[in-house]
């Protein structure tokens, strides 16, 4: 079709017609739609578990677990504000419950899971699965799944709590339900989906696969000890993530949950990392240890328990002090990128 000139105010009017029909031109949009790298909407940013532990307290004291139903702090990324997002797709937040405590049960469509910071003495109950908690244990909750937390020990019980429901709500497929009782019903013995499945690869030849996550409902901490104690002297792992192990689900060998890579890395004195950058978002804890992390070009100091995050295509950097070993847990969207087909890394 030929072109012919118009005037300016004709060029106005049709603009005017084609917003009042909500169309768009998308000539004036092709640099924000297609953009030449991943804009990185989440920024790195740092979470000190010593600065938030005493606001944990306060309000474990000032709101009674009925009031809030969950006693949780979630750490929200500076960039992501109107998603409460931590990072994009993921959140975590921490979360405190105090002995006598009955955290009332609920499902949801997101998948969840809670990696234990300190404490004793509590549970929380999956699909009437009692699943007891330790530090360093990874306990995990599929997306829909009666769930409830119980304390019965002495002092305050934390945890890490990590869940993809910005992932889920953003995609308008998010549910919701109060169970009618505060407590579901025991109907299996406690601890019953590890100790049947964490034997290596040996699992159990009587049960299917009944759902995309893990059946497992807790990944022990002394497992994860004895792994990196055996290997220890075997291995150098990755020159970026140190010896990384991965929480794998015994029925694919893939990750844990559908939406969620759950990984656990060691990283020896001394470490000084390879620096690499990729399209998985990830959350970081502090199992223990004192190091930095460089994200684009910007040095993060982080300590026992804190939290950071590594946005998608952001540089990072992991650097660690000749005096100590330093263990990071790490849970990333990685699952999702590359069912995508978008997964994407590289060394710099």
């Amino acid at each position: 079709m030929k072109q012919t000139p118009t005037s300016g105010s004709e060029t106005d009017t049709a603009y005017q017609k084609m917003d009042a029909m909500s169309v768009g031109p998308l000539w004036r949009h092709l640099g924000n739609l297609f953009p030449a790298e991943p804009p990185m909407r989440a920024v790195p940013f740092h979470w000190s578990y010593e600065q938030l532990r005493p606001v944990m307290e306060h309000f474990a004291t000032a709101l009674s677990i009925e009031e809030a139903q969950r006693r949780v702090l979630m750490l929200i990324n500076p960039g992501m504000r109107d998603t409460s997002a931590t990072v994009t797709g993921l959140y975590a937040g921490i979360q405190i419950i105090l002995p006598g405590e009955q955290a009332q049960a609920h499902r949801h469509s997101s998948n969840a899971f809670r990696y234990i910071i300190e404490g004793s003495g509590a549970y929380t109950t999956v699909a009437g699965e009692r699943v007891h908690m330790s530090p360093g244990d990874l306990l995990l909750t599929p997306g829909w799944e009666w769930h409830d937390h119980y304390h019965e020990g002495d002092g305050p019980m934390t945890w890490l709590d990590g869940l993809d429901f910005p992932l889920v709500n953003s995609l308008d497929t998010a549910f919701f339900e109060l169970h009618p009782e505060a407590a579901q019903k025991r109907t299996t013995a406690d601890d019953l989906s590890s100790k049947q499945y964490i034997h290596g690869r040996l699992n159990p030849t009587w049960t299917q696969q009944a759902t995309l996550a893990s059946p497992v409902g807790k990944y022990p901490w002394t497992e994860t000890e004895r792994a990196f104690a055996a290997i220890a002297d075997h291995a150098t792992g990755s020159e970026v993530d140190g010896i990384s192990l991965e929480y794998t689900n015994p029925w694919t060998g893939g990750p844990v949950m559908p939406t969620m890579s759950c990984r656990v890395q060691r990283l020896v004195p001394g470490f000084q990392g390879a620096a690499r950058r990729h399209t998985a978002a990830t959350i970081l804890h502090v199992v223990r240890g004192q190091g930095r992390t460089v994200i684009n070009g910007e040095e993060f100091a982080w300590g026992d328990k804190d939290v950071f995050v590594v946005p998608s295509w952001a540089s990072y950097q992991h650097l660690v002090d000749a005096s100590a070993d330093a263990v990071l847990f790490a849970y990333s969207n990685e699952p999702v990128v590359r069912a995508l087909g978008l997964y994407r890394e590289e060394l710099l």
